[in-house]
C-alpha cells in the first residue's frame, strides 16, 4: 500500500485548505519568513541529495540535455498556460482565494508544483518505497508539504490543494513503476539520479526564495536522462 504517497497528498490538500481559509489570520512576518525558509529547506536537502553523486560528468550532461530539451518543449510555459486555464474556472467556484492583499505568483506556482510533485525527493521516494516498502522519505516529505502548502495557500490561494491531485499520481505511477525500473539499476546508479534530483531541488530554494529565476519545470527531463547516461558512462568506464 503506497501510504507515504497517500499521507504526502493528504497533507497537501489539508494544509493548503487551512492556509486558504487562514490566510488573512496569518501575521505578514509569518508569511514572509516561512517561505523563505522552505526555500532554504529545499536547498539544504538539494546539497544533501548533490554529495551522493558518483558520476559528475553525467550528471552534468543530463542538466545540460534536459534543460536544452525542456526550453525547446516550452514545458514552463506549457504549465503557466495550463495553469491559467484552471486558475480562472476555480475562482468562479471557490471564489477569490487566498489573501487578496497578495497578488497570485505564476513563478511562485510553478516553483511550488514542482516541489510538490516532482522533486528529487519525491521521485526517488517514491521509487525508494516501491521497490523496499520503506515510506520514510515520503513521510518526511510529507511533513514538509503540510507547512508549505498551509502557507503558500495564503497568498496562491485555493489551487495550491489541487496539486495534490498531479503529485498523487505522479508519485503513484513511479512506485508502481519502481519494481520494473530498480532491478536495472545498480548503487551508483541511484545516487546519480539522487544528485540529479538534487541538483532540481537547490535551484527550487533559489527560485522560491527570489535570488535567480531558474527555469526549474524546463530541468525536469533530465531526471529521465540520468539513469541511462549514468549506466553508459560508467558501463563505457568513460
Amino acid at each position: 500500500m503506497p501510504t507515504g504517497i497517500i499521507a504526502n497528498s493528504l497533507a497537501v490538500a489539508i494544509g493548503a485548505i487551512i492556509g486558504n481559509f487562514a490566510g488573512k489570520k496569518l501575521p505578514q512576518n509569518l508569511r514572509t519568513t516561512l517561505p523563505m525558509l522552505f526555500g532554504f529547506i529545499s536547498m539544504s536537502m538539494g546539497i544533501l541529495a548533490i554529495i551522493k553523486i558518483q558520476t559528475l560528468p553525467a550528471v552534468v550532461l543530463s542538466v545540460i540535455l534536459g534543460t536544452v530539451a525542456g526550453e525547446l518543449l516550452y514545458i514552463e510555459k506549457s504549465i503557466a498556460a495550463l495553469i491559467e486555464k484552471i486558475k480562472v474556472p476555480m475562482e468562479k467556484i471557490m471564489g477569490k482565494s487566498g489573501d487578496t492583499k497578495d497578488s497570485f505568483s505564476m513563478e511562485k506556482f510553478i516553483s511550488i508544483a514542482v516541489l510538490f510533485c516532482a522533486s528529487g525527493t519525491g521521485i526517488y521516494g517514491a521509487l525508494h518505497a516501491g521497490i523496499t516498502g520503506d515510506h520514510t522519505i515520503l513521510i518526511t516529505k510529507a511533513l514538509l508539504d503540510l507547512f508549505a502548502s498551509m502557507i503558500f495557500s495564503a497568498s496562491l490561494g485555493f489551487l495550491v490543494a489541487i496539486l495534490s491531485i498531479p503529485q498523487f499520481l505522479i508519485l503513484l505511477i513511479l512506485y508502481y513503476m519502481a519494481i520494473v525500473i530498480m532491478p536495472l539499476t545498480n548503487p551508483i546508479i541511484i545516487a546519480d539520479f539522487t544528485a540529479c534530483g538534487g541538483i532540481i531541488m537547490l535551484a527550487t530554494g533559489f527560485r522560491i526564495n527570489e535570488i535567480k529565476s531558474i527555469p526549474i519545470a524546463n530541468m525536469l527531463p533530465a531526471m529521465v536522462l540520468v539513469m541511462p547516461l549514468s549506466y553508459l558512462w560508467n558501463y563505457l568506464n568513460l
